[in-house]
C-alpha cells in the first residue's frame, strides 16, 4: 500500500512539473468590416473591365483573421522549445486562406513551425513568415496593414510582376516560405540581424527553388530602421519544373521615427527578375505620418508611390488614412479611407483581396472591428 501511494505521488510531481515547465496555447483573431470600393474587378489582369461599385463585408480591414496553436517547453539554462501552428481564414465565410499552391488552401497557411530560443536568439525552421515581412510593417506608420499600406503597395508591385492572387508565392519577395530556416539574432546596442535559407528540396538542382533573405534592423530611442535583401529562385510565375533559374530580388530601406505621439516613416524598394530585369525592375516609394492622442486613440496615413522602371507610363500613386480606437485590450474599431491612380498596367489595390478597375482612379471607405483572443 505504502508502495502504490509512492508511485501515486511521484507521478502526481512529474506531472506537475512537465506542466509547469511547457504550456500550450490556443489564439486568434476575427478582423471583419464593411467596405465600400468606387470600381471593382474580377482579377488582376490590367486588360480587365470595371465591374462597377461594391459594397461588402470584407474580412481583414487591419490584418486578417487567423487562429493558432503555440507553445514552449523550458529545458533549462535560459534555453526553450517552441512551435507555432497559425492559419488564416475568411472570417465572412468561415473558408481557409491560400497556400503556395495555386488555388489550393491550407489550415496553417501562414505558419508551422518549431525552434530553439535562447541567449544565441532563435532558431525556427518551417512555414513562417519571412523575416521581411516583420521589417517592413516596423518601417511603415500604417504597419503594412492589409487596406492602405505599404504591403498593398508590395502587392502592386507583385502583380505588375506576374503575380494573379491564386496562391501565396509572389515573384518579388515574400510574405511567408515554406521549407524555410530563419535566424533571429538577440539584440545589441539596438541592433539585430535576421538570416534565412529555406532549400528548394528540387532533386538535381541545388538552388532549384531555393530562398535566402537577410534583414538588419537597428530599433532605440523611438527610431526603426531596417534594411532588406531577398533572393529567390523559381517564384511564381516561374518556370513549372524549377531549375534554380534567379528571378526574384528585392532590397528596402526604410526607417519609422516617433515621439511625443508623433510618428514618420519613409522608404524606398527596388523589386526584379535578374534573370530579365528589362521586363521586370520596379520601383516603390513610401511616406508616412501618424499621431496618437491617447494610449486608444491614433490616427495613421501614408503616400505609396509604384513606378515601372523600364516603362513611364506604368505607375500609381495611393493615399490612405486610418483611425483606430481600442475599447479594450482585445477589441479595437477602425475606419479607413484611401485613394488610388493606376496608370498604363499597373493594378495596385486599397485593400488585399479586391481588385479594382485598371487605368483608373478607385476610392475606398472600410469600417470594421478587430477582436483577438
Amino acid at each position: 500500500m505504502k508502495l502504490k501511494w509512492f508511485v501515486v505521488a511521484t507521478m502526481a510531481t512529474i506531472g506537475s512539473t512537465a506542466y509547469a515547465e511547457s504550456s500550450v496555447t490556443l489564439f486568434g483573431v476575427l478582423d471583419s468590416g464593411l467596405l465600400y470600393q468606387s470600381t471593382s474587378a474580377a482579377s488582376f489582369n490590367p486588360a480587365g473591365k470595371n465591374l462597377g461599385r461594391l459594397y461588402t463585408l470584407k474580412d481583414g480591414g487591419i490584418y486578417s483573421s487567423l487562429w493558432g496553436l503555440k507553445g514552449t517547453e523550458d529545458i533549462g539554462g535560459g534555453y526553450s522549445v517552441n512551435f507555432r501552428l497559425q492559419g488564416a481564414f475568411t472570417s465572412t465565410s468561415g473558408a481557409l486562406r491560400l497556400s503556395d499552391t495555386p488555388g489550393v488552401s491550407a489550415m496553417f497557411n501562414q505558419e508551422s513551425s518549431v525552434g530553439v530560443s535562447g541567449p544565441f536568439g532563435s532558431i525556427n525552421a518551417g512555414r513562417q513568415f519571412a523575416p521581411m515581412a516583420y521589417a517592413l510593417a516596423e518601417t511603415d506608420v500604417r504597419g503594412g496593414q492589409y487596406f492602405g499600406s505599404i504591403l498593398t503597395s508590395w502587392l502592386g508591385m507583385n502583380q505588375s510582376a506576374g503575380w494573379v492572387g491564386t496562391s501565396t508565392n509572389g515573384p518579388i519577395g515574400a510574405l511567408y516560405d515554406s521549407n524555410a530556416i530563419v535566424y533571429n539574432s538577440p539584440k545589441f546596442a539596438g541592433v539585430s540581424v535576421a538570416l534565412e535559407y529555406a532549400p528548394g528540396g528540387v532533386a538535381g538542382s541545388i538552388q532549384g527553388g531555393t530562398r535566402e533573405s537577410a534583414v538588419l534592423k537597428y530599433s532605440n530611442y523611438g527610431l526603426s530602421l531596417a534594411a532588406i535583401y531577398y533572393n529567390g529562385h523559381d517564384s511564381n510565375p516561374g518556370t513549372t519544373v524549377p531549375t534554380g533559374r534567379d528571378n526574384n530580388r528585392f532590397m528596402y530601406a526604410g526607417g519609422e521615427y516617433t515621439t511625443h505621439g508623433f510618428s514618420v516613416s519613409a522608404s524606398y524598394a527596388n523589386g526584379r527578375d535578374p534573370s530579365r530585369s528589362n521586363v521586370v525592375d520596379l520601383d516603390m516609394i513610401s511616406g508616412g505620418l501618424g499621431y496618437r492622442f491617447t494610449p486608444a486613440f491614433r490616427v495613421t496615413s501614408g503616400i505609396y508611390y509604384l513606378k515601372d522602371a523600364n516603362n513611364s507610363a506604368n505607375k500609381s500613386l495611393e493615399f490612405a488614412v486610418g483611425v483606430d480606437y481600442s475599447l479594450s485590450k482585445a477589441t479595437t474599431l477602425y475606419a479607413q479611407a484611401g485613394h488610388v491612380n493606376n496608370e498604363g498596367t499597373m493594378t495596385t489595390t486599397l485593400t488585399y483581396g479586391a481588385p479594382v478597375a485598371p487605368h483608373s482612379a478607385t476610392t475606398a471607405v472600410n469600417l470594421g472591428i478587430r477582436h483577438t483572443f
